[in-house]
């Protein structure tokens, strides 16, 4: 142990500086803190007893440690003593495995980053796509999916047009399976989705390199690059921004654990274990199976604030999504929402911030200045819920009632004075996910008898197109871009994953499908009222299943007009009022899509003159054909973007 370090300004947590490392941890009530690591052969001694430093931390600084170096903590207690992970290390080691892991000392400035240039969408522009890392695409010989798994699906997901991915939570979890909500150790990747072998990490290492190369970027020099989950899912976002896709990571603030193990940060300066209060991160409060963070403790307060801002630093993350912001709230976090929305929005002012709280309310998104906790966007389930009732109803038979109002209404509906603010989906991981009481995917709730019928597919381009020609910034769930039909389970095993291999079989339905989602993306990055403020919802009528709407960029135009039906039957000539005479382009028509390109195609001609009289409190109309359960878009020109 050397003294040669001043300790009063040691990084938290473990940390390579030149001539060693520091070290420093929060333990207020512990009597003693050892460091050990394979440096010293494991044992507590006094020769690495940490220094206390003041206000319950204590500190050491150890010469000669390097790169890849293991340790731990020993702490003795008024309860008990034993070894503690280092609630903020960077990595933990592969061997042992977790629980029993050592933490790992690692230097994130030597990964080589490719300066691409890249800068983080407009919030506006945004298209996300969510998705479990371990489930999404898993290698072949592989338990589960890897981070490198996902950086190898980047090309599709480029060519889909996402750019955007919002990867459920990468921090080591209590156990796995697992969501990712109930992690332990925040500051560490899973090792679940790293890649330990050599042999497996030299073909990722390959794969990587050409894709570096396909997009004019040098190769990683060495397969060392990859060493250690940290560094795999640095290379994800690396190879993120190489591809055009921003990467946001999705944090669980709310609470933690769910499963806490005896070297977790639980209860971390060893207090008797007779009062949870005194579990020294946490409260007593259970939360989503996990437990409450006292928010109440600046150091609790700045270990989440310094987890988001290493996640910015140290791998150049795009923005964040927020889990259970209500939790928070509710558990009285909202000063902690308020401080960490500002240090991040200093950090990196063009960074996204979403929320997730339950019901919606727009205070999450009012400004720290006004009280408000400083969000960017928000989810909102009252599309989804609008969409996903609509096409339930629907597929009761043609003579059932569809409710076009609610969808009007959740489309119309703001939770802030800027509609982009509302994220808008209508699949997600929670509804999805096999261990809820789940809700069909759109293919199956379309048609519960078969879910590739004509009515299952036309209903599901209905419900993906009013998600992407809503306000608000757009969400797909991972395998929606093509029907996927299946609920989803965060188990690899268990036989509910996404159906790659069908649709790479030439599944025509699939494929039509996963066109068909492309495309309409192009239309959202081409048509700027697409991703604009302007929306009047002009004619809704249910019983005829039929539901129109304007879009437009305020002060600027460029309106565009979208039809939704759900009406099992087409409309041949059926009158629509439009923002302006003259010919409007059909730029998008989803019947095409049934069986590409569908040689019965219902549509338009490519467009329309509305030059008949005013309709729907709008100044002209047009005689239309609506196809049977469809989404149509006209528009002045191609667009532009």
């Amino acid at each position: 142990m050397s003294a040669s370090a001043n300790l009063a300004t040691v990084t938290m947590g473990g940390t390579l500086v030149p001539g060693g490392a520091t070290f420093r941890v929060w333990a207020p009530r512990a009597t003693a803190v050892y460091l050990r690591g394979d440096f010293n052969g494991w044992p507590q001694n006094s020769g690495l007893l940490l220094t206390q430093i003041g206000n319950g931390h204590w500190a050491a600084f150890v010469a000669g440690l390097t790169e890849g170096a293991q340790y731990a903590f020993y702490v003795v207690g008024q309860g008990d003593s034993g070894s503690k992970r280092d609630p903020r290390a960077r990595e933990l080691s592969f061997i042992p495995a977790f629980p029993a892991c050592h933490c790992t000392l690692r230097d994130p400035s030597l990964f080589p980053w490719h300066n691409t240039g890249f800068q983080t969408p407009a919030f506006s522009d945004l298209v996300i796509y969510q998705l479990h890392v371990g489930t999404f695409s898993i290698g072949a010989g592989n338990p589960n999916g890897y981070f490198l798994d996902v950086a190898a699906k980047l090309p599709y997901l480029a060519s889909l047009g996402v750019n955007a991915i919002e990867p459920l939570p990468v921090v080591e979890s209590a156990n796995y399976p697992s969501l990712g909500y109930n992690g332990t150790d925040y500051y560490s990747p899973e090792n679940d989705y790293g890649e330990a072998d050599s042999a497996g990490l030299l073909q990722y290492f390959t794969t990587l390199n050409s894709l570096l190369t396909a997009r004019g970027q040098p190769p990683y020099a060495s397969v060392n690059v990859l060493s250690g989950a940290a560094n795999q899912l640095r290379a994800l976002v690396d190879l993120c921004h190489v591809h055009g896709i921003a990467i946001l990571f999705d944090v669980v603030y709310g609470h933690a654990g769910g499963g806490f193990d005896d070297q977790s940060l639980w209860f971390l300066d060893r207090m008797p274990r007779t009062n949870l209060n005194d579990s020294l991160y946490f409260t007593d409060q259970a939360v989503s199976a996990g437990q409450a963070f006292a928010y109440w403790n600046n150091d609790v307060k700045q270990f989440l604030i310094d987890n988001a801002v290493l996640f910015y630093q140290e791998y150049r993350i795009d923005g964040f999504r927020f889990d259970q912001v209500s939790d928070m709230d509710s558990h009285g976090g909202w000063s902690t929402c308020q401080n960490l929305t500002d240090t991040l929005h200093y950090v990196k002012p063009d960074g996204v911030l979403i929320s997730e709280y339950w019901p919606v309310d727009g205070a999450v998104l009012n400004p720290t200045a006004d009280g408000g906790a400083g969000f960017n966007a928000t989810w909102n389930d009252r599309v989804r819920d609008a969409v996903r009732g609509a096409i339930g109803q629907s597929a009761a038979g043609a003579s059932a009632f569809v409710s076009m109002d609610d969808i009007a209404a959740a489309l119309a509906f703001q939770a802030s004075s800027q509609r982009w603010q509302c994220v808008q989906y209508v699949e997600d991981h929670d509804i999805l996910w096999v261990g809820h009481d789940w809700q069909p995917r759109i293919p199956a709730l379309a048609d519960g008898s078969n879910s590739r019928s004509w009515y299952a597919r036309s209903r599901s381009r209905v419900a993906a197109g009013l998600v992407l020609t809503a306000p608000g910034i757009p969400m797909l769930f991972m395998g929606q871009e093509f029907l996927e039909d299946k609920p989803w389970s965060d188990n690899a095993s268990a036989g509910y994953n996404i159906a790659w291999d069908t649709l790479n079989s030439g599944d025509k339905s699939m494929s039509d499908f996963l066109r068909f989602t492309a495309d309409l993306i192009s239309l959202r990055h081409h048509q700027p009222a697409l991703r604009a403020e302007g929306l009047n919802v002009f004619h809704v009528h249910n019983q005829n299943r039929i539901l129109a709407f304007q879009r437009w960029v305020e002060g600027f135009g460029r309106d565009v007009v979208v039809i939704a039906s759900l009406n099992e039957s087409t409309f041949w000539s059926y009158d629509i009022g439009f923002p302006d005479s003259g010919y409007w382009l059909e730029v998008f028509n989803s019947d095409v899509y049934d069986n590409w390109v569908n040689p019965s195609v219902a549509g338009n001609g490519g467009g329309v003159w509305a030059n008949s009289a005013p309709m729907h409190g709008l100044p002209a109309s047009a005689t239309l054909v609506i196809p049977a359960n469809s989404i149509l878009v006209f528009a002045r020109d191609r667009g532009d973007g």
